[in-house]
């Protein structure tokens, strides 16, 4: 059941960001982190829509999730996509008897997951990408989850969207093509720490995150010196 009093952080964690300057790809490395420890998961990921309604893999809290993400978004098949497409909430308790995702199953198990639930992230009647979440145990997902995930998927929302009803539109397309640099600017640097460091991808990440809360910095801003500039974070 989901934590109240994290869930209270979390959100007393986003109203403090609203009142500085962010990137949206911060807050959703946030968004997937907040909802793994409110609901005490393996994890969670965020996935956006481009321009052509594809659905496309932002950020995740490890690297298990990347990769069933990273699966999802190469099928365009799969929870996430459909919560995307329908705009409804799609989980499944046990993947072991799902049979709605034929090429996304064996790949879940593979890597340990037996459910999923997917919350669609929505902007008015529009649905801009879904927020995913995985355990590694079959389990049902009570209502005061799903509640609690889609709480902290508006607030995201609400940031990536953080513009006047004119601007709206062309904000969110500037901010989901910044999400998607960001993106890749951040494995790379994950890369290059795991192989400064000698250690796996999730503690690289870790070192990342460490450095950009110590000194008051983006992740795209930190990952970009690392990748062009040769910060070491270690």
């Amino acid at each position: 059941m989901a934590d109240q009093r994290l869930l209270f952080q979390a959100l007393s964690d986003f109203a403090g960001t609203l009142v500085h300057r962010y990137a949206v790809a911060d807050v959703l490395f946030s968004l997937t982190d907040h909802v793994t420890d409110v609901l005490g998961v393996t994890g969670a990921g965020v996935s956006l829509g481009d321009e052509n309604r594809n659905l496309r893999f932002i950020t995740a809290a490890n690297e298990i999730i990347t990769e069933i993400e990273r699966v999802q978004e190469l099928a365009q098949h799969g929870a996430c996509v459909d919560a995307y497409q329908s705009g409804t909430v799609v989980q499944s308790n046990d993947l072991n008897a799902e049979e709605r995702w034929p090429q996304l199953v064996p790949d879940a198990l593979r890597l340990g997951l037996r459910s999923v639930a997917a919350i669609p992230m929505r902007l008015t009647d529009d649905t801009i990408g879904s927020l995913n979440i995985y355990d590694m145990r079959a389990r049902a997902w009570p209502d005061e989850d799903i509640q609690a995930a889609r709480v902290l998927a508006d607030m995201a929302v609400s940031y990536v969207t953080n513009a006047s009803a004119l601007e709206r539109s062309e904000r969110v397309r500037e901010q989901l093509q910044q999400a998607l640099e960001s993106r890749v600017i951040i494995e790379q640097a994950k890369g290059m720490i795991a192989a400064d460091q000698g250690v796996g991808i999730d503690e690289a990440f870790k070192l990342l995150r460490a450095y950009t809360r110590k000194h008051h910095a983006s992740l795209h801003d930190v990952a970009a010196a690392i990748v062009n500039l040769g910060l070491r974070v270690g």
